[in-house]
C-alpha cells in the first residue's frame, strides 16, 4: 500500500501557508504567498483586499504541489485553518459581498454593522466559512471559529444558541452557516476549486477550529498536563481546560478575571488563554533589530545569519535581568490609547545586547504574569511548557522563558504548529487515526528542550516581584497627563 498524504492550510495574518504531510506528521513540501497589505477605507479599520485568502491560497497550494514528488492521487485529504476573528459578508452564490474585515479592526466587535451601500448580503461568516464555499461549494463552517463571545453560538452546545443571542448580535438565523465540529468533514474539493487550486477534486475537507486552537493541537498542548506559548504577532499563552468547565451555560455568571475559556480544536474540549496577550509581540522584536541600525544587518550577512539571530546571541551573552534595563511591552495595546513602550534604568554599561535583551525579558515577563494569574485563578498547574510561532526560533529567548518561568520548554520539530494541528484534523477525519490523541501522539515530535536555570529563576522573580509587575502604576499616570499633549 503505498503512502498516504494530508494537505494542511494555514492561513494567517500575513500570509497564506500550503503543507503536504505524510501520516507520520512529517513535511513533504510546503509553499507559501505573503498577504498583501491590507485596506483601511478608514482609520482603524483593516480589511484584506479583493479576494486576497483566497488568491493567495491558490498560489501557495500550486507551490506546495509543484515541489511535492509524490503521487498526487495518494493525497487524501484536506485539514483547513484560518484567522480567527474575523468578519465575512457573503452574497446567496458564496461570492464575497463586501472585504474580508481582519482580527485588528474594530467591526471585528459586537454586534454586526452591516457596510453601507451594500444590499445583497445572504450571510455573515468567518474566513473558514467563506474558504469552505470556496474549496467545496458547501455552506458550512467549523463551529470552533465561531467564538461565543463574538458570534450567537452556545459555550456549551457548541452550536447555533437562541433568538435573543442573534437579535444582540444583529443577525439572523437564516444568515448563518451549518456548523461541523473539528474533525468532522465539510465538504469536498468542487472541479473549479481543484482546477484553481491543484487539489485533487473530490477529497474532504476536513473542519479545524479557530487558529489559536489548531496551533495548540499541533503542539501536542492537548496530550499531557503542558501549558503553550504562542509567540507570534499576537503573543498569548495557553492551558488545556482540565475539568474545570462542567456547565458552559453559566459562564457568564462566573465570569473568569484572568482568562477567557476559547473552543478548543478536540470536540468539546476548551482552551484557557489569557486575557492580555500581547499585540504584535513578535513584530516588536523585529522591529527592534531593525531600528538598531544597518550595521547589524551587514554584521549579519558577514556572518551568514539573520539581524535578530545575530543580535540574539549576543543578547544571551548578557546577564540575565540585562544589568537593570527593564521593558515594559506596551508598544501596541488596545484597551488604553495612552499606554506606551517603555524602557527603564540605562546607564553606561548598557549596549544594542542588554536593549534587546531587555526586551525579550519584558515580553516574557508579561506572559509569565498573565499565565501565572491565570492558573491561579483556574487551578491548572503545568509541568512543562512549548514554544510555538517565529518567536520559537531563537535560542536565548527561549531559554529566558525557561529561566523566567521555571519549568522546562520544548521545542518541536515543525515550527509551523497550525498546519500541523490541520493535518491532524485531517487525518482524524479521513480515518487514519481513531481519535485525537492517537493522531497527535504519531504527528508531533519533540525536536529540544531547554531546561530552566534556577538561579535565574530567582532573580526574574524578585525582579517581578519588586519592580516589574509595579511600574505601570507609577508610569500609567504619567503616561495618561502626556498622551494629550503629542496626540
Amino acid at each position: 500500500m503505498s503512502e498516504k498524504y494530508l494537505i494542511a492550510i494555514d492561513g494567517g495574518t500575513q500570509s497564506t501557508k500550503v503543507f503536504i504531510f505524510d501520516t507520520k506528521g512529517n513535511v513533504i513540501s510546503e509553499g507559501r504567498q505573503t498577504l498583501r497589505p491590507m485596506q483601511a477605507p478608514q482609520v482603524g479599520w483593516a480589511e484584506h483586499p479583493d479576494d486576497d485568502l483566497w488568491d493567495s491560497l491558490i498560489c501557495a497550494c500550486k507551490e506546495a504541489l509543484s515541489k511535492f514528488s509524490g503521487n498526487v492521487q495518494d493525497i487524501i485529504g484536506v485539514g483547513l485553518c484560518t484567522i480567527r476573528c474575523c468578519r465575512a459578508f457573503l452574497r446567496k452564490d458564496g461570492s464575497l459581498a463586501y472585504p474580508v474585515i481582519d482580527w485588528m479592526d474594530p467591526r471585528a466587535y459586537g454586534p454586526f454593522v452591516f457596510p453601507e451601500g451594500v444590499d445583497d448580503i445572504a450571510y455573515a461568516t468567518t474566513t473558514t466559512g467563506y474558504m469552505t464555499h470556496k474549496l467545496t461549494g458547501e455552506f458550512k463552517d467549523t463551529a470552533g471559529n465561531c467564538i461565543y463571545y463574538q458570534w450567537p453560538t452556545s459555550p456549551a452546545t457548541w452550536e447555533w444558541s437562541d433568538d435573543d443571542a442573534f437579535a444582540h448580535y444583529n443577525l439572523s438565523r437564516s444568515q448563518m452557516l451549518e456548523l461541523k465540529m473539528p474533525g468532522d468533514i465539510l465538504g469536498h474539493v468542487t472541479k473549479k476549486a481543484a482546477a484553481a487550486t491543484g487539489i485533487p477534486e473530490g477529497i474532504p475537507v476536513v473542519a479545524t477550529s479557530n487558529d489559536k486552537a489548531v496551533e495548540a493541537l499541533g503542539t501536542g498542548l492537548m496530550v499531557g498536563n503542558g501549558g503553550l506559548l504562542s509567540l507570534g504577532t499576537y503573543t498569548t499563552a495557553m492551558v488545556k481546560d482540565t475539568g474545570l468547565i462542567k456547565n458552559m451555560a453559566n459562564l457568564e455568571a462566573n465570569a473568569p478575571q484572568h482568562y477567557y475559556p476559547n473552543f478548543g480544536c478536540v470536540p468539546n474540549v476548551y482552551l484557557f488563554e489569557i486575557c492580555k496577550g500581547i499585540h504584535r509581540g513578535m513584530w516588536t522584536i523585529s522591529w527592534m533589530s531593525e531600528l538598531l541600525g544597518g550595521g547589524i544587518a551587514m554584521e549579519a550577512a558577514k556572518r551568514g545569519i539573520s539581524p535578530i539571530q545575530l543580535l540574539g546571541d549576543e543578547a544571551g551573552q548578557v546577564p540575565a535581568g540585562s544589568e537593570g534595563l527593564i521593558t515594559v511591552p506596551d508598544w501596541l495595546v488596545t484597551y488604553a490609547d495612552f499606554k506606551k513602550g517603555i524602557m527603564i534604568g540605562f546607564d553606561v554599561r548598557h549596549g544594542r545586547a542588554h536593549m534587546f535583551r531587555s526586551l525579550m525579558e519584558g515580553i516574557v515577563l508579561r506572559l509569565y504574569n498573565g499565565f501565572s494569574d491565570m492558573c491561579g485563578e483556574t487551578g491548572v498547574a503545568p509541568d512543562r511548557l512549548i514554544a510555538s510561532g517565529g518567536g520559537s526560533k531563537g535560542g536565548t529567548f527561549v531559554q529566558i522563558i525557561a529561566d523566567v518561568f521555571g519549568l522546562p520548554v520544548e521545542r518541536n520539530t515543525v515550527e509551523d504548529a497550525a498546519g500541523v494541528g490541520a493535518a491532524i484534523c485531517a487525518a482524524v477525519g479521513t480515518g487514519i487515526y481513531h481519535d485525537f490523541e492517537a493522531a497527535t501522539n504519531a504527528m508531533v515530535h519533540i525536536r529540544d528542550v531547554h531546561q530552566p536555570n534556577m538561579e535565574n529563576h530567582a532573580l526574574y522573580m524578585r525582579m517581578n516581584d519588586d519592580v516589574f509587575r509595579h511600574i505601570t502604576q507609577v508610569t500609567d499616570p504619567l503616561l495618561e497627563k502626556a498622551f494629550p499633549i503629542f496626540n
